[in-house]
């Protein structure tokens, strides 16, 4: 092809022999291969002469970058030693899961961790890890699901309405609620989210924004939920001034689609090309903050956690609606993403892979499963824990092990004694799968204090 640009092509107008030409053939062929060659190359040599006033353009700072101060690609070694940590309920958890926070707390730029009462073998960072770290972000340390979040409103309506209503709030949870990567809302709603200038600065974002746009207000699959339950408020001080009493709860647990998982698959492979690490932990591969990637992670990170916060903000404004009414109360918490926290004087990057934040008073839903409870927690700013919680009430058994293991019967068994309706749900996701969340907040008793409670009653999943 006669207008295609060879390595060749940037050696002739000068480009070192080194990396810097695979970067700049990488984003010309993803980003300009529609333009003209002439147009391209005039834009390259612009680039060449002065890389420094284009560190920061949204298509050749990468370029720039490379040519100026170019990422050290080096093979990293696990350190001989662990940076400190804590584990809460380790009796409850599984010897992987803890084995591959340790791997975690020898990575070079690992400052403290933390392992939560919930938590279970994941990738890269174990489910319920927290992990600060120095001046990087470990994208699987985040997760494929970045901003996945629990959001709980709760209305002025006694909980005996959902006993007295029960049909018509199953109706509402059938037919506005969407699942899993098909469904979407046949009345779409428009968000000052898809106004943010990352859609269109980031290159990489911009083929990823119709889908979201399309995907707005729905849940994925698996684990992720929207549920109507009774609300328990017994403090006569509550800082929302209600009298106590039994209230109805609207849940959902969800994060940030098809966009979340898209940033998370695009970083996670940066991230292992320029922190290469041995096998058994090559998923905590990171990206340096102070590069160009490290930046526009954070920055798509940030965008995709936004996003998660309104599509749920979409399903509670769609339902309020629907019942005419609006929440007193709303409580909602991301439990998949990194903060920059200062630690000891010193800004460290806080990765809670399925962990709630705690700070002291910060207030987060910890929810249990389809039968069993959640809790409204105020957070006590333990610094051992990273100001971290768990994030639910953790699996005991695997999605696998569930197939194995139970049936539908067992599930509809659950059901009825805890008076619970489901709609839609798989054997994976069965009630016996998590462990006892009553155990699980007994263990973090340090971390946070309960300050209200929610019990399901008619549940809603992907089928």
């Amino acid at each position: 092809m006669k207008n295609k640009i060879r390595g060749k092509d940037l050696i002739k107008i000068g480009f070192p022999q080194n990396n810097s030409v695979n970067i700049a053939l990488g984003y010309i062929n993803r980003y300009r291969k529609k333009e003209s060659k002439e147009r391209v190359l005039a834009e390259v040599k612009a680039v060449l002469s002065e890389p420094q006033k284009f560190l920061e353009d949204t298509l050749w700072g990468k370029v720039a970058e490379a040519l100026t101060k170019p990422v050290e690609v080096q093979m990293h070694k696990l350190m001989n030693t662990r940076a400190p940590f804590s584990i809460y309920g380790e009796n409850e958890i599984d010897e992987q899961a803890k084995f591959q926070l340790y791997d975690a707390l020898k990575l070079p730029i690992s400052v403290q961790g933390a392992l939560m009462p919930d938590a279970h073998t994941g990738y890269g960072l174990p489910i319920g890890g927290v992990l600060a770290t120095n001046n990087a972000v470990i994208p699987y340390g985040v997760g494929v699901d970045i901003g996945c979040r629990m959001s709980l409103s709760v209305f002025p309506i006694e909980s005996s309405f959902i006993k007295a209503q029960q049909q018509k709030l199953e109706n509402i949870l059938k037919e506005h609620t969407k699942f899993g990567m098909s469904e979407t809302h046949k009345s779409k709603s428009d968000h000052e989210i898809f106004s943010r200038p990352e859609f269109n600065e980031i290159l990489f974002l911009r083929p990823l924004k119709d889908k979201a746009y399309k995907q707005l207000g729905t849940s994925g699959g698996g684990n992720h939920f929207v549920e109507f339950g009774s609300v328990t408020i017994a403090d006569a001080q509550n800082e929302w001034k209600l009298p106590p009493g039994e209230y109805l709860g609207l849940l959902s647990h969800s994060g940030s689609r098809g966009l979340g998982a898209n940033i998370a698959k695009h970083y996670t492979h940066l991230a292992m090309k320029q922190t290469p690490l041995p096998k058994q932990v090559q998923h905590l591969a990171w990206l340096d903050l102070a590069t160009h990637d490290g930046q526009e992670y954070w920055q798509a990170m940030n965008l995709a956690g936004d996003y998660a916060k309104a599509c749920h903000d979409d399903i509670h404004q769609r339902i309020a609606k629907l019942l005419a009414t609006k929440a007193v109360i709303k409580i909602e918490n991301h439990h998949n993403f990194a903060w920059k926290v200062q630690l000891n004087g010193h800004e460290c990057i806080v990765h809670r892979k399925g962990a709630t934040p705690a700070a002291k008073g910060e207030l987060g839903i910890i929810p249990g499963s389809m039968t069993a409870p959640g809790f409204i927690v105020r957070g006590l700013g333990n610094a051992d824990s990273l100001q971290s919680a768990s994030h639910g009430a953790g699996r005991v058994f695997s999605r696998r092990q569930c197939k194995d293991s139970f049936t539908q019967s067992d599930i509809k068994k659950q059901l009825k004694l805890h008076d619970v309706s489901l709609i839609g749900g798989n054997v994976d996701e069965a009630p016996m799968a998590y462990k006892d969340i009553e155990k699980v907040m007994k263990n973090q008793q340090e971390l946070v204090e309960i300050v209200g409670k929610f019990v399901p009653k008619i549940v809603r999943m992907d089928s």
